[in-house]
């Protein structure tokens, strides 16, 4: 920690604050040193604006490296995938594996020097408005020492998937079988010839299912609401550029009226299956209810099969069986949720309106959530994957950069 102090910052004596380890930092202070974080850095990197990362965890991209399934691909290809200034190596395939993403990220960080401090967890970061600086204060390292670090700006990069949803579920404590979460689940090894309810059907539900069935188990799938399913390549082009595509010509209703014809004809109708399509479609109902379809990887044609039984929402778990809302009642050895993640900005951040306290997300859509006050910015929660990440690093970077360029010229800044 020491040498954090020397390189990024220096310690400062502070009237303002108890006797206490205080860190002045001349550039921003990214929380979080996922993909949003580290494109963020590398951003401000180039235009010669150094900044602090926290990392809470012991490596970049915690989420992907310790909470992920090991079959895991990125679902979009490469190309919308890619981080600001470095795009992926040419030998890898359209849809990289999670360890060739690992691989790239730990690259990217290693080619534009980032070093984020580890073991650092955001208690509290509000606005001194007497100062108008940030103070950031953490919990970690070896001795579990507190720290406060202060700067103009704040980038919040924790992410739209910082802690994991545990749903209520009358019952489930009842339950004599292992119970665990997608973000503990690693391949389906464990559960051969396994009974296993997962529940939740979203792409990770969908994979998780698919992946159990490779290992010989026996998953049922639990489909709680409405879902999209779209396949991931219509045409031998990816759903996810066609519709990127056609966006630029024509509006969202004609797009979504398409991929829904194009999707009937390749997967087939869906609701036979159980998974009953929403009366908005797949685009809108992403921009409006922030709700992202699935793309399927193989898993419908396991449902065709019967491999994957479909259950709708769950009544109630006990000690060796599900009964759900249609009066079924089934045995389990296994129950995996894969309930998703939220937002924990609230848990932290305070004093601000610029998150909503409900999900943890800007006020302002995108693409104007990136900026809030006071120096106050947030990356990777566009609800638009990478992609997103990358357009608003890029705009932080040029923001902050701007306003350094003139506090080193004296003149007054205009946010």
């Amino acid at each position: 920690m020491e040498f954090v102090t020397e390189t990024l910052g220096k310690r400062v004596h502070d009237p303002y604050v108890e006797e206490s380890r205080c860190i002045l930092i001349p550039g921003p202070i990214i929380v979080g040193s996922g993909p949003s974080g580290l494109a963020t850095a590398a951003c401000l990197k180039s235009r010669g604006v150094s900044s602090l990362i926290l990392e809470r965890s012991t490596c970049i991209a915690s989420l992907w490296q310790l909470k992920t399934y090991d079959r895991l691909r990125l679902h979009l290809p490469k190309h919308f995938c890619e981080l600001p200034l470095m795009p992926f190596p040419s030998s890898y395939p359209t849809y990289p594996t999670k360890q060739q993403f690992v691989q790239y990220l730990e690259s990217y960080a290693e080619h534009f020097g980032l070093k984020p401090v580890f073991n650092q967890t955001v208690e509290e970061a509000k606005l001194d408005r007497r100062c108008g600086l940030w103070r950031v204060r953490t919990v970690g390292g070896t001795k579990e020492e507190e720290t406060e670090y202060v700067s103009r700006w704040l980038v919040v990069a924790t992410g739209e998937n910082a802690e994991e949803v545990m749903p209520e579920i009358d019952g489930i404590v009842d339950f004599v079988g292992p119970i665990l979460h997608t973000s503990s689940y690693k391949s389906g090894e464990m559960f051969r010839e396994k009974k296993v309810l997962v529940v939740g059907c979203g792409n990770s539900g969908m994979e998780v299912c698919l992946d159990l069935c490779n290992f010989n188990a026996h998953p049922s799938l639990v489909v709680r609401d409405t879902v999209h399913v779209l396949p991931q390549e219509m045409l031998g082009l990816s759903t996810f550029g066609i519709s990127t595509s056609l966006l630029k010509w024509f509006p969202v209703q004609v797009v979504d009226r398409f991929l829904l014809h194009m999707s009937r004809l390749v997967l087939g109708d869906t609701d036979r299956l159980g998974l009953v399509r929403p009366k908005l479609g797949p685009l809108e109902r992403k921009i409006k209810c922030g709700k992202t379809p699935v793309l399927d990887v193989g898993t419908l044609a396991k449902i065709r099969s019967g491999d994957i039984k479909v259950y709708p929402e769950l009544k109630r778990v006990m000690q060796h069986s599900a009964e759900f809302v249609d009066g079924r009642v089934d045995n389990f050895d296994a129950i995996i949720l894969a309930t998703g993640y939220k937002s924990n900005v609230p848990m932290w951040l305070k004093g601000m309106n610029m998150f909503c306290e409900k999900d943890g997300f800007p006020r302002k859509p995108f693409p104007n959530g990136w900026k809030g006050e006071s120096g106050l910015y947030a990356v990777g929660f566009t609800k638009l994957g990478l992609l997103g990440a990358a357009i608003d690093a890029k705009k932080i970077a040029e923001d902050i950069d701007v306003q350094q360029k003139l506090l080193t010229l004296g003149r007054p800044q205009h946010c």
